[in-house]
């Protein structure tokens, strides 16, 4: 796994070993308004769903469509799921970068994977909230057959009223004082099946979603998903052909103390993101 600065997503606990549990209470009111929040429902993740089934329905037919070509070249024996580890295997996951996106993946089961992972990143970044920078992101994952029907339908999701209702402004930028923030880290992939011209991917991934700033109505919070990638082999490349997505698996929360507004600021603009491989 590379370092890479273009990206930039109970209160009960079991006391190990003793069979009992220790409950944490709720703060007091009045502190930071990131000591209490209650997470909101992750508006970038609903995006994606939406979006998703549109575009698989759309890409699916123009995927069948293109001719025996393709068809023969994909007519392998789908694989079962498969799982392995995630430890680095000492080999490049890409040999480019396409519109700031990872690009080149390789033919392979893990090539498959690691696009599934970087186009988790990218495509519940906050750059889809500016129209220019969603348009080049689409442009450099989505199946090229499809691409205008792709691109107009992330635009209609990616509207004004979803901006006010996430606190944003009419152009999806954060109001004075505040950093908008939505970025996600992979946590694994699955691969479901895989064939030469065809693979589809499940990644594990733990998002954050929100806007810092005294103000902020709608703080940053955490969230768990998986979403599940479908690809299609261009080629040359894997390209996205839809995207669903489901809650969890969610882990019980730490103890970890809350981060003020500030700090969590500071740590979006500081720390860059990853490229992801298998």
């Amino acid at each position: 796994m590379s370092h890479d600065e273009g990206y930039g997503y109970d209160d009960g606990e079991r006391v190990g070993g003793t069979g009992q549990t220790r409950t944490r209470l709720p703060d007091a009111p009045g502190g930071d308004p990131y000591s209490g929040a209650r997470r909101p429902a992750r508006a970038s993740r609903g995006l994606v769903t939406v979006v998703g089934v549109v575009v698989l329905l759309i890409a699916a037919i123009a995927f069948a469509n293109q001719g025996g070509g393709k068809e023969e070249a994909g007519s392998g024996d789908a694989k079962s799921p498969t799982t392995g580890a995630t430890a680095p295997t000492g080999t490049r996951p890409v040999a480019g970068r396409h519109n700031g996106v990872p690009a080149g993946f390789g033919h392979t089961e893990q090539g498959a994977a690691s696009a599934a992972a970087n186009f988790a990143v990218v495509l519940n970044s906050d750059a889809m909230y500016d129209a220019r920078r969603r348009r080049q992101i689409v442009a450099a994952v989505g199946n090229e057959v499809s691409l205008t029907r792709l691109q107009a339908a992330y635009d209609s999701a990616y509207s004004a009223e979803l901006f006010k209702k996430i606190g944003l402004t009419d152009n999806g930028t954060a109001p004075p004082d505040t950093t908008f923030v939505s970025r996600t880290s992979p946590v694994g992939t699955k691969v479901l099946s895989y064939t030469d011209a065809a693979a589809e991917v499940d990644v594990w991934c733990h998002g954050l979603f929100g806007l810092t700033g005294e103000k902020s109505t709608k703080p940053v919070t955490s969230s768990w998903y998986t979403l599940t990638v479908k690809l299609t082999w261009n080629g040359s490349d894997w390209k996205v052909l839809g995207t669903t997505q489901r809650t969890g698996p969610t882990p019980v929360t730490g103890d970890n103390p809350v981060s003020s507004s500030d700090d969590i600021a500071g740590a979006v603009n500081e720390f860059g993101g990853f490229t992801y491989a298998r």
